[in-house]
């Protein structure tokens, strides 16, 4: 914590939602990490694909985490605060109290999260309407978007829909709890509802899809005032709020990101001077942020708008101001390494032996892939074993969330080795994917030369060298680990006028820390193993075109 000697000193606040915690940084000028805190959420899956949370638990574990970070720091250092969150969707009545989001009418489950796939045939009937909106997000629309679980509400909750009062994505609703204020973000509303910068809303999408009510009463549901990401909101931090935060009254709000944009906010814009990288003296539109944990989300920006089939975008100043944004993304990463590996018959082994050598279990593996590789680079370990990732659907550059996945090679072997190789496989299959989805976007003109990873999954060293090696590119890891909770106070850090654009914070709040170089020798092997990744995929949909 800060000594007497650093009376001077500012700092911010970031608050990041995920998927199933809530965490909070204190941050200084420099983009130093000085206290950090996180809290879990919970998280209801009443029935397949349908995920839910309370946004009053939610509000609760961002509270607690805030007055942890800030305890013992003079509240007139604190200059701003910024929130992230997942795209998820949240449902209040009139008077802003929660609202059922599902059959059994539990109110306090009131939010539609990002990764629930209830609404499969609300987002196919929006996509057979090939509406000129859905351009922008890659020719179709994702079902982890938010009109298609509007139109799922509508059709099967009637009750709850007459009594609405507004749905706000995540981000915008912490926003709106600490000052009082219902703008919402321009990043939300642009890539995860439809909105442009340009048009605003078209009101012949929603009356062609079905919901022409939120037309009628001029988008007050979803949102007629928005706001560009690190803009002040209203006057600040409301005083219920300051209490339920533990900050200063009046304190500086910016308008906020998701969770992914605020990664790229926190690690793409970083002095990258004298680490001979390609991206050295070039625009960041050289740079591609990847941002992993339970899913992933590959960002790139350019200086005109590039329109990638399959993938999100193109979205103006969604991220970057002045630059559109192209994001691509797998929805299952974290999430589908934890189930490979927490589902294997010898996951108990696995277990007692990483707690047994005081490491985690996915650093016991990464060990144990170098004691059975042998003379072997240990990614050649799965010549034989071959993995397709989208257990949960495809979303980028395939927008197919029919596909399943897949795993070529099994034996009846049983043991540690074998969870260590489809452990391996899997991560593999992630990168490869991230291969698939980056040539996507180089094909329709984006030219990309370094990537930048931040999240849970950059933590681990295999997970950054594979995508290295199978994307053939350099790899930067930011010096504050929690890239994600950087973004999100560089925002506050805009909001309180302390820096002059989004821009001069990334620059400065954003540092690098380590380079991980592809190993160019094993390129053979690895666009071998890509060729193979794309048959999968084929024999997939003509296996399912015979039945």
């Amino acid at each position: 914590m800060p000594g007497e000697k650093q009376t001077a000193v500012k700092y911010y606040v970031g608050v990041d939602v995920g998927s199933a915690s809530v965490r909070a940084a204190l941050v200084d000028g420099l983009g130093t990490v000085v206290a950090h805190a996180e809290q879990p959420i919970q998280v209801w899956e009443p029935q397949p694909d349908h995920y839910e949370q309370s946004s009053a638990d939610i509000w609760a574990a961002c509270c607690s985490v805030t007055k942890e970070v800030v305890r013992g720091v003079d509240a007139s250092q604190i200059r701003g605060l910024g929130f992230d969150a997942t795209c998820s969707l949240v449902v209040v009545d009139k008077q802003f109290q929660p609202l059922a989001v599902n059959s059994e009418g539990q109110n306090h489950r009131n939010v539609i999260m990002w990764m629930d796939h209830r609404a499969a045939s609300q987002v196919k009937h929006i996509n057979s309407t090939q509406h000129r909106v859905l351009n922008y997000v890659g020719g179709a629309m994702s079902v982890e978007m938010q009109p298609p679980k509007l139109l799922w509400i509508k059709e099967n909750l009637p009750k709850s829909w007459e009594k609405i009062g507004y749905f706000f994505d995540l981000p915008d609703f912490l926003s709106w709890k600490a000052t009082g204020v219902t703008a919402r973000s321009l990043c939300t509303v642009v890539c995860k509802w439809t909105y442009t910068s340009d048009r605003g809303w078209d009101d012949s999408f929603w009356k062609m899809i079905g919901l022409e009510d939120l037309v009628k009463d001029k988008y007050e549901k979803i949102g007629n005032h928005v706001l560009s990401p690190g803009e002040a909101v209203g006057r600040g931090l409301t005083p219920d709020a300051a209490e339920d935060l533990g900050l200063p009254e009046g304190i500086a709000v910016a308008a906020s990101l998701i969770d992914a944009h605020a990664g790229g906010l926190g690690v793409i814009g970083a002095d990258v001077k004298g680490h001979n990288l390609p991206c050295e003296n070039q625009p960041i539109t050289s740079r591609v942020a990847m941002i992993c944990g339970t899913s992933s989300c590959h960002m790139g920006v350019s200086e005109t708008p590039i329109f990638v089939p399959g993938v999100w975008g193109p979205y103006f100043s969604a991220m970057v101001p002045g630059l559109w944004l192209n994001e691509g993304g797998q929805s299952a990463t974290g999430k589908l390494i934890d189930h490979v590996v927490r589902g294997h018959v010898a996951f108990p082994e696995l277990e007692a032996k990483a707690e047994a050598s005081a490491h985690s279990i996915y650093t016991y593996l990464n060990s144990h892939l170098d004691l059975i590789k042998k003379s072997l680079p240990v990614g050649f370990l799965t010549v034989d074993l071959h993995v397709w990732p989208d257990f949960h659907g495809n979303r980028s550059p395939l927008t197919d969330l029919t596909l399943k996945g897949m795993v070529v090679g099994l034996t009846l072997s049983r043991g540690l080795d074998e969870l260590a190789l489809i452990y391996l496989a899997t991560i593999q299959a992630i990168a490869l994917g991230t291969r698939h989805i980056l040539e996507a976007m180089q094909a329709a003109g984006h030219e990309i030369t370094t990537l930048f990873l931040c999240g849970g999954l950059s933590k681990n060293p295999l997970f950054v060298q594979m995508h290295a090696d199978i994307t053939g590119k350099p790899v930067v890891l930011s010096k504050e680990v929690e890239s994600v909770l950087v973004g999100a106070a560089i925002l506050g850090a805009c909001a309180s006028g302390d820096f002059a654009s989004i821009q001069e914070a990334m620059a400065k709040m954003g540092k690098i820390g380590k380079v991980v170089q592809p190993n160019h020798e094993h390129k053979r092997f690895y666009d071998k193993k890509y060729e193979v990744f794309l048959k999968l995929v084929e024999h997939q949909r003509e296996y399912r075109s015979i039945m």
